[in-house]
């Protein structure tokens, strides 16, 4: 009996020897998760994401701008690819290609236009990004000046913001009694490109379509509007029955022919006519061009500046209130669908959107968050690096940079290069007198209808 007590009171103080144990393991345990969650949030595990580019050390300024962001997120190390030391895009594009069948770590690409990053979409090489804007609580549309949206979703963030506009050469202006436009449509565009005409040069210069390029060239009213800006519509239809299209066609063929205020065509070819000496000559007083201009508005040792520059804005339709579209290229920065650190490639692209832009210094920001005082510092900065600044309207320049929109995107589709190419062709038949515009547009239809449906 005695020794029955005994053994029950050890068996009581075993039990309370273990919970006992078992309540400091545990109170010891919860410390040690809470403090290893402090030290995670001060100082996280430390990841390296890989990111392709086009872009060189000397166009995007890439050693002051990844070091920024790694001193603002010490747990991310950037391990930099430069695809093409040159900047050529479609070299750049094939090692991209090279490296994702290879099966090499990709964990942040860049696109330099939408067809490259609209193929890549379809070929499942980009991840969508839908979550992670969801959960900053943001809207792409709202935040920056390009809305990259495909198929109802996210993949890519914009970088640089380039939209076209239209360079005027003040002096011309002067002399023809005339202002740089603030607003102004096709109509004043024609309408000033006749009154700055003289027998010392044009009042416009067109530099496209030229073998199937260009193809801006082809598309101004078109490229005014909102949406179905472009030769297809976005339900993937030709477009070329638009009334703007015809307008635009219209315009080449009156500005050319009638007004003689537009470099003829077969000049162009002929001679093969570049836009840089054109606009630098002086042989056409408006110029229409992408804003990748900027870095050479002030002149160049190769095309040194003799004039005042003056920058319009990209003329609307009428009726169109100011809109303020017009065709915008940009770097698409997205996130790798194969990545392992997507929520790291994320936390780069979008700050390389935003604040990231502003201490690149090297383009304009699609970023509607730059302020400006930040805007004119990055301008400045830009003309800065050309021969005579001073002669570049520098307000007229901001002011065209901070009022342009971009069209809503609309994926490019297979077959779209032979559709460039019936553009080329069908248009040099209209303005070489072959043909009229109603027949011009009935074979540009009924050609990429064609195009379309057997791709």
């Amino acid at each position: 009996m005695r020794k029955n007590i005994w053994l029950a009171c050890l068996v009581v103080l075993l039990a309370g020897i273990l919970v006992a144990c078992n309540s400091n393991d545990n109170e010891k345990a919860g410390t040690d998760t809470s403090e290893k969650k402090q030290a995670g949030s001060d100082n996280q595990e430390e990841v390296t994401i890989k990111f392709h580019t086009h872009g060189n050390e000397a166009s995007y300024n890439w050693s002051d701008t990844i070091a920024a962001f790694e001193e603002e997120y010490p747990n991310i190390k950037v391990d930099l690819v430069i695809l093409s030391e040159k900047g050529d895009t479609n070299e750049a594009l094939q090692k991209l290609d090279l490296e994702a069948a290879s099966g090499s770590q990709l964990d942040v690409l860049m696109f330099s236009d939408p067809a490259s990053y609209a193929e890549r979409v379809d070929l499942g090489m980009v991840a969508a990004i839908d979550e992670f804007i969801e959960e900053d609580g943001y809207s792409v549309e709202e935040d920056y000046k390009v809305n990259t949206i495909l198929n109802d979703h996210y993949y890519a963030l914009p970088g640089k913001f380039n939209p076209w506009y239209v360079l005027v050469n003040k002096d011309h202006l002067q002399e023809a009694g005339l202002e740089v436009p603030t607003e102004w449509t096709w109509d004043d565009f024609q309408d000033y490109a006749k009154k700055l005409t003289t027998d010392d040069h044009y009042g416009t210069f067109f530099h496209g379509p030229q073998n199937g390029g260009w193809m801006e060239y082809m598309s101004l009213a078109l490229a005014s509007k909102e949406e179905n800006s472009t030769f297809v519509k976005e339900n993937g239809e030709a477009n070329f029955d638009d009334p703007m299209f015809r307008k635009t066609l219209a315009m080449r063929v009156e500005m050319e022919k009638e007004d003689k205020s537009a470099t003829p065509y077969a000049d162009i070819l002929s001679q093969n006519l570049h836009y840089r000496n054109q606009w630098f000559n002086q042989d056409a007083s408006l110029l229409l061009i992408g804003s990748w201009m900027n870095t050479e508005l002030g002149g160049t040792d190769q095309f040194p500046l003799d004039f005042e520059v003056g920058v319009a804005p990209y003329p609307n339709n009428e009726g169109s209130d100011n809109n303020g579209f017009t065709p915008v290229t940009t770097d698409y920065m997205a996130v790798a669908e194969k990545s392992k650190q997507k929520e790291a490639a994320y936390t780069f692209i979008r700050w390389y959107t935003t604040e990231g832009q502003v201490v690149q210094g090297k383009n304009i920001p699609s970023w509607n968050g730059v302020d400006e005082t930040e805007f004119a510092d990055i301008v400045d900065t830009i003309l800065d690096d050309t021969v005579s600044p001073e002669k570049v309207d520098k307000e007229s320049l901001i002011n065209v940079l901070t009022n342009a929109k971009s069209s809503k995107l609309i994926p490019p589709v297979a077959g779209q290069a032979e559709i460039y190419q019936v553009v080329n062709d069908e248009y040099e038949k209209l303005i070489y007198g072959e043909q009229d515009l109603d027949k011009t547009i009935d074979e540009l239809q009924k050609k990429a209808t064609a195009i379309l449906e057997s791709n």
